[in-house]
């Protein structure tokens, strides 16, 4: 899990936790993309997701799913 760098713009820090989302207008259902986050912005990130109704689960860097991407 080397180089796991928060996906929000401008930080550098390590991830500690992966966003799952899908945008269903353009990815097929069981679909998961990945953003990744450090504890700063994992609610900021978990909530755009969320408002967006993209958001499918929050977990820990090492409990991404398999083929997620």
């Amino acid at each position: 899990m080397a180089d796991m760098v928060c996906s929000a713009r401008d930080c550098a820090r390590a991830a500690e936790f992966a966003l799952l989302w899908n945008n269903p207008r353009i990815h097929r259902p069981e679909r998961r993309k990945v953003w990744l986050a450090c504890p700063d912005h994992r609610s900021y990130l978990h909530e755009y997701l969320a408002l967006r109704g993209f958001l499918k689960d929050d977990v820990a860097v090492a409990e991404i799913p398999e083929g997620a991407g």
